[in-house]
């Protein structure tokens, strides 16, 4: 078997995979990328991020969701028609990131070795190669980030074609009539509104008590009315959901009612891709859910193996897992660069309205023992959302009230991903919510909510609030 020598290897081309190989051949090592599938970039290019996103631009745009009521006009497209565009605009914008990806490999000098990884003795990664043929890698330091793949219990029915889940659903054959979503996280909120912009009545079913109970209550409630608005009814606090063919037909049983859509997509968790990597084998130490255990370096339990991304779970964000292959890397060779991820990273989630957080939500103040208070504006009041015909949402800051600290940002409206960035910014430099009312914004922006809901924060604090 052919032997190459390297500083790093690296398996999984991910955002963790990516950017860690990135890093080290920046600072001059020899790095061999391992990746089995035929284009690189991991499930955000290939799966996730990229395709799903794009759908969501081009179901807006395609439909004229939001717009259309506004002005009074819109496009009418067929259901072949509207599904070719939204799969030929999805593939086109895959493709581009793969090859977006692959460009950075070969502008740092990394060699990209296509095939199955599996650890090996003495630091080496032995791969199966895609032609058949074989090659072990030996390296210093070897970084695992092969990401992870959707959750499929089993009782779920995934061998019914109507039956998809977060992968599946990017080849789907139809625009169907109707659609339950069974997941009330990120994935699931994201699918329910783009297939609700284009149309189709759609039930979203998940058991917790709200959407994403790890948002603000707040901002979780906003989104759900905004769902709502989009025609989607919201099941939350449901009994656990069954699928099942009854009589030919598809259906999902929830507690008392028996529905009958043309699709069902199950969302509800990911699992990291473990296996067959001959962890367990080469000292790697996994969790009770099968997550590899790092410690704060991004170290395994075995020399010199270390792993980032969604492997050591929870599933993180693609940006969360970028930052954590950094570290990685420069921990593995001393590199003098980055020493921890952004203890504040922000959530940037694409539904329809899109949902912006970063910092404390109003429960977390309060199990921490901070007397808090809130600033809140709606962006119904807001000027350039009223032009553009996008008035659901809101923004809430989330501040002591001995020194009116900023402590946490939840936006739910559109450009919410974006316009987070701004909060996350003001938490960094420890500033208060009079930096909101210093500045200037431009006007019409809606960018200046922020300066609106500081003074609601203000005039709450002094109990002159109106309508209080």
């Amino acid at each position: 078997m052919i032997v190459e020598r390297y500083d790093f290897v690296v398996i999984g081309s991910g955002p963790a995979g990516e950017k860690a190989a990135a890093q080290a051949a920046y600072f001059g090592k020899s790095v061999a990328l391992v990746e089995r599938a035929a284009r690189l970039g991991g499930a955000p290019v290939n799966s996730g991020g990229i395709p799903a996103k794009t759908l969501r631009e081009t179901a807006l745009y395609l439909t004229g969701h939001t717009r259309r009521h506004l002005y009074g006009v819109g496009m009418e497209l067929g259901s072949d028609v509207m599904l070719d565009r939204l799969r030929k605009r999805s593939a086109e914008e895959s493709e581009r990131a793969g090859t977006t990806v692959r460009a950075n490999m070969e502008r740092h000098g990394v060699t990209v070795v296509h095939g199955a990884g599996r650890l090996g003795p003495d630091r080496t990664v032995v791969v199966t190669l895609t032609d058949g043929g074989a090659v072990t890698l030996q390296a210093d330091a070897i970084l695992v980030a092969t990401g992870s793949h959707p959750f499929r219990p089993p009782n779920i029915p995934f061998d019914d074609p109507d039956v998809e889940d977060s992968d599946s659903i990017l080849a789907l054959d139809r625009i169907p009539e109707s659609m339950i979503v069974i997941g009330g996280g990120p994935v699931g909120c994201e699918y329910s509104s783009i297939y609700g912009a284009l149309g189709v009545d759609v039930t979203l079913v998940d058991m917790a008590d709200r959407l994403m109970p790890f948002l603000d209550s707040d901002a979780s409630e906003q989104l759900a009315v905004c769902l709502e608005d989009l025609g989607i009814r919201v099941l939350v606090g449901s009994p656990p959901a069954t699928v099942a063919r009854v009589d030919g037909r598809l259906t999902v049983t929830v507690g008392d009612m028996a529905l009958a859509p043309g699709k069902v997509l199950f969302v509800a968790g990911r699992k990291g891709n473990t296996d067959g990597l001959g962890l367990e084998e080469a000292g790697v130490d996994l969790d009770e859910r099968g997550r590899v255990i790092v410690d704060g370096e991004y170290r395994t339990t075995a020399p010199g193996i270390y792993a980032a991304g969604d492997v050591i779970g929870p599933p993180a964000l693609a940006s969360v897992s970028a930052e954590q292959g950094r570290v990685a890397a420069c921990h593995a060779f001393d590199i003098p660069f980055k020493e921890g991820v952004d203890e504040l990273a922000p959530y940037g989630i694409y539904s329809i309205p899109e949902v912006g957080v970063v910092g404390m939500s109003t429960e977390q103040a309060a199990a921490a023992g901070i007397d808090a208070e809130i600033g809140r504006y709606d962006f119904s009041e807001n000027p350039r959302s009223r032009i553009a015909g996008t008035t659901y949402g809101m923004i809430k800051l989330v501040f002591r009230r001995d020194d009116r600290k900023l402590l946490g940002v939840h936006i739910v409206g559109e450009e919410a991903a974006e316009l987070v960035h701004i909060g996350q910014a003001v938490i960094h430099a420890g500033q208060t919510i009079d930096q909101f009312i210093d500045s200037t914004f431009n006007i019409p922006t809606r960018s200046e909510a922020y300066k609106y809901a500081a003074y609601d924060g203000l005039q709450r604090l002094s109990g002159h609030r109106p309508g209080d």
